[in-house]
């Protein structure tokens, strides 16, 4: 196809050309035709292929036949070039060429109309960069985020997320929370016959349907101790919600364990609502981001009167359930570092 004298000054303007070839992204300037009628330093530092080897032919001539993200060859239907020149748009998307070793590569890339001095479009340019070290690092990233989240609480993630992004200096904040407090009753005399490993099985198998029961609700379970958890809800309907579920999971995994063990597994389970305090705490070197405060050890106190395998909760959480009737007061109750005695109530089973 003939080349438009416009795209023919362009192109033997020797500034400009000195110019766009000082330039590390590729550039690539094309007629009506898609035929490439001028390519930079940078596109043959990217792609592996000289001037020589593309001028007057098309990206589809087994050059770069580009691709999409899905696979789907561009230069036989979605042509970034072909909008660009047939629609009057401007076009940005993220493609995979083909260097001419014969390996794709990710480029973002930007396709423009050219125009003559009339108005009318001539051809079309294409500037494009190689993000390969973008992508492995954001795959990177993402496998690392998913590695850390198995370590540490949603919360703690989201704050150091947060303090990164924000600059915040500190993370300490009050707020009202649930704590709902899990142990499993006589896990030392159940442990004992059992191996390091067959221990480990137990916990994570149990405490993996937990951590799935308390996202559901909406809760976070904040850390791991020993054989308890310790978890945290906005509302403390879904706290008392994810308990009784615990409970009647427990169920169905006790069918299982006690085919294989003797010991079937019992839970206590202690609920407390208000103000706590989320803070950092550690070194300078290791920080965990927590909740402390007397509501979180009136909740651990509850946990340890629990009766297996039912849900215990304060007064202070029971005035905030919209349901209170599923609820019978237990006594009040002497707790350990309390000076006074604690109003407990039981789920009525």
């Amino acid at each position: 196809m003939k080349i438009d004298p416009y795209l023919e000054k362009i192109i033997q303007d020797e500034q400009l050309v000195e110019i766009l070839n000082t330039i590390f992204d590729g550039i690539y300037i094309t007629n009506l035709g898609r035929e490439i009628v001028f390519w930079n330093k940078g596109a043959e530092e990217i792609t592996g292929y000289k001037a020589k080897e593309v001028m007057h032919k098309r990206c589809s001539a087994n050059i770069l036949n580009h691709i999409d993200e899905n696979g789907k060859l561009l230069c036989q239907a979605e042509c970034p070039l072909t909008n660009c020149i047939k629609k009057d748009i401007i076009v940005k998307e993220k493609v995979y060429p083909k260097h001419k070793n014969d390996h794709r590569f990710p480029v973002f890339t930007h396709v423009a109309p050219l125009k003559n001095e009339n108005g009318k479009i001539v051809g079309a340019i294409e500037v494009f960069r190689d993000i390969t070290k973008e992508e492995d690092y954001k795959i990177l990233q993402e496998k690392f985020n998913t590695f850390v989240k198995r370590f540490i609480s949603k919360n703690t993630y989201d704050e150091i997320v947060s303090q990164v992004t924000e600059g915040k200096s500190e993370m300490n904040e009050l707020k009202d929370l649930t704590i709902l407090y899990l142990d499993i009753v006589d896990f030392t005399t159940i442990s004992e016959p059992l191996s390091p490993n067959e221990v480990a099985d137990l916990l994570n198998n149990l405490f993996g349907i937990c951590d799935v029961i308390t996202r559901e609700y909406y809760g976070d379970i904040d850390k791991f101790i020993g054989d308890s958890i310790m978890a945290t809800f906005i509302d403390p309907n879904d706290a008392v919600g994810a308990a009784l579920k615990i409970v009647e999971a427990l169920k169905h995994f006790n069918n299982d364990y006690t085919m294989r063990n003797k010991s079937e597994i019992k839970l206590h389970i202690g609920i407390n609502s208000g103000t706590v305090v989320q803070v950092e705490v550690g070194t300078q070197d290791r920080k965990d981001f927590t909740v402390i405060g007397d509501v979180v050890n009136t909740a651990a106190r509850i946990q340890s009167i629990a009766e297996p395998d039912t849900v215990f909760i304060s007064e202070a959480t029971l005035a905030r359930l919209e349901n209170k009737d599923q609820f019978e007061f237990a006594g009040d109750k002497v707790l350990k570092g309390k000076k006074e005695k604690v109003k407990v109530y039981k789920y009525k089973a």
